[in-house]
């Protein structure tokens, strides 16, 4: 009997087959879970543009770039460590926000909700390694650090091979797994592709301040 309770509720996700038992709905509206999302992720990014202002000869690019570190961490490590870490939050029968956003966001990519190997395995690499990382490029702008760009570059590098097999094992699958254009524009592709376009411009700007690194090196070495 209990087992036949916890199957009643139909889940919205795509396909319509997939076998979630003991799927419970969304407690919270679409504006109750995105717009504090948003929210926490200013006021953060806005602390951190705030306190990085008091630190003598440092760029506004780098100030920018701590608070994109700042942000991309612990969305890695609270959001995404939640899914990982949470294999059946579709089940939560008691509010639980970052369920909420889970559930949310499957509508988007079924995978999630299904808890498909590879994205399993992505986001456990991201929330473990590349979310502390992020945290540790942020200090490393803050504190001048040598190996400032050498970290950034590879994070970047790591998220950017990431969302490779992120897209492309979708496409391999059929890449239907979002309930309506709406949820695979905007949620598939337009917060997805967030993570594709910013750590590509600091894989260039990385890239160019290690190899002028290098030619300064090069020709002190000359010079001598």
């Amino acid at each position: 009997m209990s087992s036949a309770m916890e199957t009643e509720y139909p889940h919205p996700y795509v396909p319509t087959d997939l076998r979630l038992p003991g799927y419970v709905p969304n407690f919270l509206t679409q504006t109750e879970i995105v717009v504090p999302y948003i929210a926490c992720s200013v006021v953060v990014a806005s602390l951190v543009w705030f306190f990085s202002g008091r630190i003598s000869k440092i760029s506004k690019t780098d100030r920018i770039l701590m608070c994109w570190w700042v942000f991309t961490g612990l969305t890695h490590i609270i959001l995404e460590g939640y899914f990982v870490f949470s294999p059946e939050f579709y089940k939560k029968k008691v509010p639980c926000y970052l369920a909420e956003v889970w559930k949310e966001y499957s509508k988007g990519d079924s995978r999630y909700a299904g808890r498909d190997t590879a994205i399993v395995i992505v986001e456990g690499v991201t929330s473990v390694l590349e979310g502390p990382a992020s945290l540790v490029a942020m200090y490393a702008i803050a504190t001048g650090k040598p190996y400032s760009h050498t970290l950034q570059l590879t994070i970047c590098i790591g998220q950017l091979y990431g969302c490779i097999i992120y897209f492309v094992a979708s496409f391999l699958d059929g890449d239907n797994f979002a309930k309506s254009p709406f949820y695979y524009w905007v949620y598939y592709v337009f917060a997805n592709s967030i993570w594709v376009v910013i750590p590509t411009m600091i894989v260039v700007r990385s890239w160019r301040k290690i190899s002028k690194a290098f030619l300064g090196e090069n020709k002190k070495r000359k010079a001598h």
